[in-house]
């Protein structure tokens, strides 16, 4: 086994250099930019890397820092890790029956992956990348979420209709919310006070209070919804629906619709960018990511990654985009091309990174 600390000197050195190149570009694209001096208009997002993983990989999510992706592969019960400073995977972790989900806590010490096949979550220590732990949950988990503060995940339980909330402290189930019919993705709002489910078969988000552990509204949105987040500054919720193509667009200060996007089909991954401008849809039957601009929630660009295309996560700085291909069993790598002034770069020729987490969801 390749050991993640073994590599960390060499990605944050990677990281420190890929971030002075990237703060001189914006600099020289301010400066170059307000004296009225560019070429070209918006570029389009660039898949600018394939890894290859290992058999039907589902949930994917990147540490806090940047230095490493996590991706679960459900047919050969592992884990794969990715360097982001050269997009190669550097370990695999051995995990219980069908991994699904996947999430980080917001420390980077602990990895909580969903094993569908064998009821219970496999907490992995990213020092040693180990199994330290394991916890049985409801019948069929799948989506994963940590609470900002660290101190709850939670895990949807597709068969029997709940969520398994864990006390991180001691790895225990301290309680079990009764959501709806086949629930499938969960995101966490970013102040800890909201967890949003998705309920494939009922067509609906439950939300739930974390201070009480229980459902306090419930949000009807398309047919099949499957992948959920939560923008940055809370306001929003998007839900990929995956019988309707389409995303529904949540406003959290009434819990109701307030916009619904066309996309590819089989929408199934969701994950908001840092600064809360833009969403990524993985497309399962397209083989594509639609990328949504919130500011008129509307479809700017669509990126054609590898076959059947489920979990997605977004790096720290919002310049990388990860996406699990099922079917091919690999990772696409997107770089984000971003427009300053009248001038636009392609952040694809620097060194990637990533951070954040996916939920998972079949």
């Amino acid at each position: 086994m390749n050991h993640h600390s073994s590599f960390h000197g060499y990605s944050t050195a990677i990281e420190r250099s890929r971030r002075m190149a990237l703060g001189l570009v914006a600099t020289c694209a301010m400066v170059l930019g307000m004296a009225g001096t560019g070429v070209g208009t918006a570029a389009a997002d660039t898949v600018i890397a394939t890894v290859d993983v290992g058999v039907f990989p589902s949930g994917v999510a990147v540490t806090p820092d940047g230095s490493h992706v996590y991706v679960a592969n459900t047919v050969d019960d592992s884990v794969s890790v990715i360097d982001t400073g050269t997009d190669t995977v550097v370990d695999t972790i051995m995990v219980g029956g069908s991994p699904v989900g996947v999430a980080v806590t917001p420390d980077g010490s602990r990895v909580y992956v969903t094993e569908n096949g064998v009821d219970s979550v496999s907490v992995i220590e990213t020092f040693g990348n180990t199994v330290v732990g394991t916890v049985s949950v409801g019948d069929s988990p799948q989506g994963v979420a940590v609470t900002p503060d660290g101190s709850r995940v939670y895990v949807v339980n597709a068969s029997v209709d709940s969520v398994s909330v864990i006390e991180t402290f001691g790895n225990t189930v301290v309680a079990t919310v009764m959501v709806g019919n086949s629930p499938r993705g969960v995101a966490v709002s970013p102040d800890g006070s909201r967890v949003y489910v998705t309920n494939g078969s009922a067509g609906s988000v439950s939300v739930i209070d974390t201070g009480t552990n229980a459902v306090v509204d419930t949000v009807t949105v398309g047919i099949g919804p499957r992948g959920v987040a939560v923008s940055p500054d809370g306001s929003r919720v998007y839900v990929a629906n995956a019988s309707a193509g389409s995303v529904s667009v949540i406003d959290t200060f009434g819990n109701t619709v307030v916009g619904t996007v066309t996309v590819g089909t089989g929408p199934r991954g969701v994950a908001v960018s840092p600064d809360g401008s833009r969403v990524y849809i993985t497309n399962e039957l397209d083989g594509s990511v639609s990328v949504i601009e919130t500011s008129g929630d509307t479809v700017i660009d669509t990126v054609a990654v590898g076959d059947s295309p489920r979990g997605v996560a977004v790096s720290p700085d919002g310049f990388r985009v990860y996406v699990a291909n099922q079917v091919a069993g690999t990772v696409s790598v997107i770089a984000v091309d971003r427009c300053t002034g009248s001038l636009c770069f392609d952040f694809g020729s620097l060194t990637g990174s990533g951070s954040g987490a996916g939920s998972m969801f079949s």
